[in-house]
Order: C-alpha cells, then sequence, then structure tokens
C-alpha cells in the first residue's frame, strides 16, 4: 500500500536486509532460537528471524549505550514513542489512534495479561485454534477459564478457501457466558491477514453479546504483497469493546529488548490500565524504548526490505515443497513469516519430533497450538535461501509419505 515518508528528516541507513548469516554466527549470538536445539541441528522453531539487525536500530542502541541509557524508563509520554507509534499506525495502516492512548509495556503477552486482568470480565475467555500458545496458558494464569474454538474452512478475502473463524460457534460460547475472545491478526499459526467480512463479523457477534476482543497485531508490519493489514480497531463500532498490543519486536526482529504498546480503544480501558500498579504492568525496557523509536521513525525502509525477502522465501517454500514433500500442505502465507505444515500424509504419530530425530530440523509441535494438530507443525521461513532449502531437504529425509495402506488377501478360489 503507498504510504507517506517516515516523519522526520533523518534518512533511513543502509536499507538491505541482510539474511546471509552463518549458523556459527547465529549461535554465537546467545539467542534461544539457535542455542536450544542440540549442534547440527537447524532451528526453524521459534518467531526470530535469521538475519543482521536493521542498521538504524543498531546506531540508536549504540548511541544509547554511549550515553550510558540504562537507568529506569522515563513516563510514557516523555520517550516519544506513543507519538512515534500513532505516527506508524496512521502512516502504514490508515489506522488514526490517539497518541495518549498508547500504553507502553513489556511484550505482547505482558500487554494481553493486563488487558484480561484490568479491563475484562472475571469470566470464560474464547480462543480461536489453532493458537499462539501463550494464549492457551495466559487464560488459565488469570483465573478464567479456557474455551478453545476451532475454525472451519472457509473463504479467505481473496474468494479461496482458508480456515476462517467459526463466528457461529464464537457466538455460542458467549451465549453460554463466555465475555472476551482473544484473537491474532494477522493470524499465527495460519499466515492469514484477516479480511474486513471476517472481522466485521466477530465485531457484531460481540457487539451482539456486549463481549470484548483483544487483538494482538504484533505480526500487522509483516503483512506481505498481495494482502493487507485492517486493525480491528479501525472498524466503525469498535472503540468501547476492544484493545489492541501492537509492537516492532517481530518485523525488527528485537523480541529480547522488551517493549510492546498497548492501545486502549475507550477512555474508560485507558482510566483502567494506567491505574494499574507498577507491579502489573512492569518490564518495559529502556533500551526496548530506543529500539522502537528508532523501527518505528528510521527502519520502514528496511522492513520493506525484509518484506521482499520474505515474499521470496514464501515462493522458495512453495517450489521446494512440491520437489521434496509434495505429500505436505500448506495454505497460503499471506502475513507473518510462519508456515503452518499439514505433516498428517506421513503416517507419523508425531512429525515434529520425527523432524527433530531424522531430519535434524527443529520445527513448532502443532500440538503446543491446541487440541486436534498432532500432525501439523509451524516453519519459519525468514532466514536465508540457502538454509531454507537444507531444512526442507532434511525434512524430506524425516518425512516420506505413508506407505499405502495393503489391500486385503484375494479370496481362494472355490
Amino acid at each position: 500500500m503507498s504510504r507517506t515518508p517516515p516523519a522526520n528528516d533523518l534518512p533511513d541507513l543502509d536499507v538491505t536486509p541482510d539474511f546471509d548469516v552463518t549458523d556459527d554466527e547465529l549461535r554465537a549470538g546467545g539467542a534461544v532460537k539457535w542455542t536450544l536445539p542440540a549442534p547440527g541441528v537447524l532451528p526453524a522453531w521459534v518467531a526470530e528471524m535469521d538475519v543482521r539487525p536493521c542498521p538504524a536500530v543498531q546506531e540508536a542502541l549504540r548511541d544509547a549505550l554511549d550515553r550510558g541509557a540504562y537507568g529506569y524508563p522515563a513516563p510514557d509520554a516523555a520517550t516519544g514513542l506513543p507519538d512515534a507509534t500513532a505516527e506508524f499506525l496512521l502512516r502504514r495502516f490508515g489506522w488514526r489512534v490517539e497518541p495518549h492512548r498508547v500504553v507502553l509495556t513489556g511484550d505482547v503477552m505482558a500487554g494481553v495479561r493486563l488487558v484480561l486482568e484490568r479491563v475484562c470480565e472475571g469470566a470464560p475467555v474464547v480462543v480461536p485454534v489453532p493458537s499462539y500458545p501463550p494464549f492457551l496458558d495466559v487464560v488459565p494464569l488469570t483465573g478464567r477459564q479456557l474455551v478453545t474454538v476451532a475454525c472451519v474452512r472457509g473463504n479467505g478475502p481473496d474468494g479461496a478457501p482458508r480456515d476462517v473463524l467459526d463466528l457461529d460457534a464464537i457466538d455460542a460460547a458467549l451465549a453460554r457466558g463466555a465475555r472476551t475472545v482473544i484473537i491474532s491478526s494477522p493470524y499465527n499459526p495460519l499466515g492469514r491477514a484477516f479480511g474486513r467480512a471476517e472481522l466485521e463479523g466477530l465485531r457484531d457477534v460481540l457487539v451482539r453479546r456486549g463481549a470484548r476482543v483483544i487483538s494482538d497485531e504484533i505480526h500487522a508490519p509483516l503483512v506481505l504483497p498481495g494482502a493487507t493489514h485492517i486493525p480491528y480497531l479501525s472498524l466503525d463500532g469498535t472503540a468501547e469493546h476492544a484493545t489492541a498490543v501492537v509492537g516492532s519486536s517481530k518485523a525488527w526482529n528485537t523480541p529480547g529488548l522488551k517493549c510492546a504498546q498497548i492501545v486502549a480503544g475507550s477512555a474508560a480501558d485507558l482510566v483502567a490500565l494506567r491505574g494499574a500498579p507498577l507491579v502489573a504492568n512492569h518490564g518495559v525496557a529502556s533500551l526496548g524504548i530506543v529500539a522502537a523509536l528508532a523501527a518505528y521513525t528510521r527502519g520502514e525502509a528496511w522492513l520493506d526490505g525484509v518484506l521482499a525477502h520474505l515474499d521470496r522465501m514464501r515462493a522458495l517454500l512453495g517450489t521446494l515443497l512440491d520437489r521434496y514433500l509434495p505429500h505436505v500442505s500448506c495454505p497460503p502465507l499471506e502475513a507473518t513469516y510462519l508456515a503452518w505444515l499439514d505433516a498428517s500424509a506421513t503416517g507419523l504419530a508425531d512429525p515434529t519430533r520425527t523432524a527433530l530425530d531424522a531430519g535434524r530440523v527443529m520445527l513448532f509441535p502443532g500440538s503446543h497450538f491446541g487440541p486436534g494438530y498432532e500432525h501439523f507443525t509451524r516453519l519459519n521461513i525468514a532466514t536465508s535461501a540457502e538454509r531454507l532449502e537444507r531444512v526442507v531437504s532434511q525434512l524430506a529425509t524425516a518425512w516420506p509419505p505413508a506407505a499405502p495402506a495393503a489391500s486385503p488377501p484375494a479370496s481362494p478360489p472355490k
């Protein structure tokens, strides 16, 4: 989509993302993606990109270190980040947000938990599945009952078959007493960018039942060419029942720096969030604020390069699956860099475990995303073309198609 340049007079630095990072360099970085797997195992599991840091973010962090910016973070308004967040959301998505309604929080899940505890009723919570696994954990952690609702086959925004929200089942769960729905938009792990009609259908259900939604939009900047992100709070009639959580950490690959942003839909929600005790919303890092500011104000050209690379990896994944794993299906990837693979045709009880043991590839088990997804697995494509081909070719050694069922023996002649 077209957009105006960032509202500052500082040019972007080098805008070409560098995904040509060696395995040894990535492992030396010390992050969990590359240090949890055993040596010799290719990690394609957690949502982290194999890319060198965005130069604008790197420069801002070096400057902050030189200034000795190690203290507690300043009040939200004094950081400039609420304004930068609002300007970015307007530029990128046409979503107009008042900066004073942006509340900083440690990360997306800290924000989701804060909203659940401060704004939502202590009633059951609906989570569509397959679901980002922490959603399934945070609900009981806040003392609420978890209600999972499986997606159903329908049509996406382009009319092609997709797994979509089961609005009838969500409506029925709300009618039975659930009061909140948590969605990830774009949808992790399905890689979907919700269309307007589907989001408006969810809105109509929520309004009819007097319920709320928490919309995790951390992957919004990672909508791929051909799709569009529609912020839930940009829809008419949503402000009084919705809260969104956004951030730069996925798109600019800074998950360890701990800074996300909550967008309060209503004045009442804002009062509830701002009135939380400090211990209820701690964890924002001063350096995380620095990184987010740099990403939102000077990092968009680099982000566009990331999206171009992910678009190529999306196409390459399709080619590689056709070549090596034609019996494994994957829905079209519209957003994120997380592919949802259906490995049921392998006949394996636990394809993710077999991928690790026999293929030396670490994936994210489908069983973690909700009941009934044991034959699925999530694959991260945010890496180099060379490494992605290694991943898929090694999976092919672990995942041959299941042997056809033996025919019953012929009856002997009488």
